[in-house]
């Protein structure tokens, strides 16, 4: 019976993610290079998210009290949770809640540049520009070209990648 089930593991083609997961692991094998990404990823994600939230957004009124909700990020949420989903619902629904978490971190960078604090989009564009050279340090250690530089959609799987290995440790299926 084992032998039966081993077997049909090994016939059952992997998931597009894992395949895209095994693709970008083979550009992060290196512990320091895995640690710095593990660092970066998250706060380019977070970064990105940021700018885009700053790009002044058109006025719409009929959405009411609802406008002051919708900017451009909107969008940038919806296409990459979309794929996302498109590839594991379990990773977008992880994924949205972290998305959730940096959006109340860029409303209080507001609320401090409100206050008399920097400009969101300068915070932003610091902390983008210091994790782009972490990444490229690590890559530098691995000794191995970033994934994006082969294909742009590696850009998107850098942060389901880290969250594919927390579901793993907590035994979640994704």
């Amino acid at each position: 019976m084992r032998g039966q089930a081993q077997n049909k593991q090994k016939l059952e083609p992997k998931k597009k993610v894992d395949q895209l997961f095994d693709k970008y692991g083979e550009s992060h094998q290196n512990p320091s290079n895995e640690l710095i990404h593990w660092i970066c990823v998250p706060l380019i994600v977070f970064s990105l998210l940021g700018l885009v939230w700053s790009i002044p957004f058109p006025s719409m009124p009929f959405l009411g009290r609802y406008a002051a909700y919708i900017n451009w990020a909107s969008f940038l949420i919806a296409f990459s949770v979309y794929y996302y989903y498109t590839l594991s619902p379990v990773l977008s629904y992880l994924m949205l809640i972290f998305i959730f978490i940096m959006s109340g971190a860029i409303v209080g960078l507001e609320q401090w540049q409100n206050t008399g604090g920097p400009a969101v989009w300068l915070v932003c564009t610091v902390i983008f520009v210091l994790s782009w050279i972490g990444q490229f340090i690590g890559h530098k250690i691995e000794g191995k070209k970033p994934s994006f530089l082969d294909d742009v959609k590696f850009l998107l799987i850098g942060p389901i990648w880290l969250l594919h290995f927390i579901c793993k440790k907590v035994g979640l299926r994704y």
